[in-house]
Order: C-alpha cells, then structure tokens, then sequence
C-alpha cells in the first residue's frame, strides 16, 4: 500500500481527503489519502517520514507552506517565485516541492468565472500565501495592474517589492485596507480577489474584508474562502449586482493539479467536485 495525505495544521480541517481519495477510488489506483495534523514543531519528522518508499507524496497546507521549503531537496520554479509549497512527491527518497494554487487559481478564474486576466486591473486583499500566489499567478497571466490592499501597509508593500522583478509588464502598486483606499482602488477595477481568511466558518463568518459599497456591478468578485461555500463578502457582492466566484474550484483544481504530479494521470474533476461539494455540505 501506498499513502499520500495532507499535511496541515494541528486544527485545521481539511477537504483534500474527501476528494482526493474519491479520484483515486475512481481510477482505481490502490492508494490511501489521509490527513497527517502536524504541530510546527513536528514539521521536520513529518518531512522526513515522506521520504519512505511506502509514502509517494503530500499536499501542505497552512501553516506550513513557507517553513517547509527548507526541509526539500528540489523545489520547482514556481516555488521559489511565490515563496510557498503545496505539494510534494517523494521520487526515490528525494523530495521535490511544487506550487499548484496558482495553476488552480486560474484554471478557476478561466472556466468558473468566464474572466480573462489579460489587460485587466485587479484588487487583491490581503498580502499572505495567497496573495503572493494571487500575485504571480495575475502578472503571469497578463493583468495590466494588481493593487494589493493590507491592514497592514507594510506587509503589502513588502509583497509588491518581492514580486515586482517577476511581474514582467503588469504595474504593481500597496495601499492599506482603509474605507479611503478601497474607494479609490475599486473604482477603476474589473476583478477583486479576497486572498484573506475573513468570511472562513468561525468567529469571522460573518466579516468581510471588502466594504460593500465600493462593489461595483462590472466586477468580478472572487473570494478564495471556500468554507463556507457563500461568504458575507459574495453576498454583498451578489446583493450589488455583480459576479461572483467562491473557492471551492480552485480548491479542487489545484488538487486536481496535485494529483497530476502523483500519478501521471488526469484527475476526474467531475468526481473531485461532487466529493468535495458533499464533504462541505453543498447541494
């Protein structure tokens, strides 16, 4: 027997074994899909353990994106461009790390959302993981500006300033996460992504990281919070007439992505997205 899992935070839930294990039942392939809660301070035995022949790969969630880079013996381009690790497989007991948000990201921006980056103006909140991986996967893709907007100015402008040598053509620019600020910026953009935890099941269900009345009908709202499947920001954003994606494709295609790495073999979306829609509760 093989395994595969996800390594995530000590508390954190996860959907990836619910979908993930329903494609490879789907293609038959023999392999077991676990969740593996990790303590940060367990992150270098954990790593370790990958490298067993009985073990061919893992997906990393938060917290341990960024600290597990250092623990891999080759990480791949995209990588080191947005500073974060989502997926590792173990070849031969060496272990190599990959990025798949930004290909899941898109991939759901495309078909999902019916939107093309290319010479469009963005607004991103947030300057975490996702933000960067927002960032590059925006610049990659041919947006004319992405403004990223943070609570906390300097973590934003600390983020422009790493991606800016990656971005090619497309104009970078930070503002803090003011009334003022969204106002301004929202006003000349055609796509807003929420790259922040705000609006996730918990204390912070019910909050949003954008104010209602800078929403504009033109846009396109995409929220990466994926649980719940309609947040308080898709709600106001539907409420003013505009479009809205939620992130529970981009979840299922960056798995998707993931498992394309494992096996060589195309994921079956179909299977992932029904698994993924029944682990969540979604109709």
């Amino acid at each position: 027997m093989q395994y595969l899992g996800v390594i995530t935070g000590p508390n954190k839930k996860s959907t990836s074994p619910a979908f993930q294990q329903a494609a490879i039942d789907a293609l038959d392939l023999g392999l077991t899909y676990e969740r593996w809660a990790t303590e940060p301070s367990g992150l270098a035995t954990r790593i370790t353990g990958l490298r067993a022949p009985s073990v061919l790969g893992a997906n990393v969630t938060t917290p341990h994106k960024e600290t597990v880079m250092p623990l891999l013996d080759e990480l791949d381009g995209l990588v080191k461009r947005v500073g974060a690790v989502n997926t590792i497989i173990n070849r031969d007991s060496r272990l190599f790390g990959y990025n798949t948000d930004v290909e899941g990201f898109l991939r759901a921006l495309r078909e999902d959302g019916g939107f093309d980056s290319r010479g469009k103006h963005v607004a991103v909140a947030g300057a975490g993981g996702a933000a960067r991986a927002v960032v590059v996967a925006l610049s990659e893709a041919g947006a004319a500006s992405i403004t990223v907007l943070n609570r906390t100015p300097p973590r934003a402008r600390r983020l422009i300033d790493d991606l800016r040598p990656y971005a090619g053509r497309t104009a970078l620019e930070a503002f803090d996460a003011s009334p003022e600020s969204w106002a301004k910026v929202a006003a000349r953009v055609e796509l807003l992504v929420n790259c922040t935890s705000l609006g996730s099941a918990g204390p912070n269900e019910d909050r949003s990281a954008v104010p209602a009345d800078v929403i504009r009908p033109e846009m396109l709202v995409y929220d990466l919070v994926y649980r719940p499947t309609e947040t308080r920001l898709l709600r106001d954003s539907g409420s003013r007439g505009a479009r809205t994606l939620g992130g529970l494709p981009m979840l299922v295609y960056q798995g998707a992505a993931s498992f394309k790495i494992w096996t060589g073999r195309d994921a079956p979306i179909d299977v992932m997205m029904s698994a993924a829609r029944e682990a969540l509760g979604v109709d």
